[in-house]
């Protein structure tokens, strides 16, 4: 399945903000972990929409984007 990059760049935004987590004091820290949270609700409503404008299952396209997330920001 291929999916958007713009939905690839999304979950990678989500990612590199949970990680950010890791190096952050305890008020710094409430700060990032609700920009994650935002950033990962925002992920979630796209891959919903973009499953249901592709007539796709929306777990599948989680998967799907989870793992394409993984490999390289380099990737086209």
């Amino acid at each position: 399945m291929d999916l958007p990059e713009e939905l690839i760049r999304m979950q990678h935004d989500a990612d590199d903000k949970g990680r950010t987590l890791e190096h952050l004091d305890d008020g710094e820290r409430q700060a990032q972990r609700e920009a994650w949270f935002e950033a990962a609700a925002k992920v979630e409503a796209a891959v919903t929409a973009y499953a249901q404008e592709q007539g796709l299952n929306r777990h599948d396209v989680a998967k799907t984007l989870r793992q394409a997330a993984r490999r390289p920001h380099s990737q086209s």
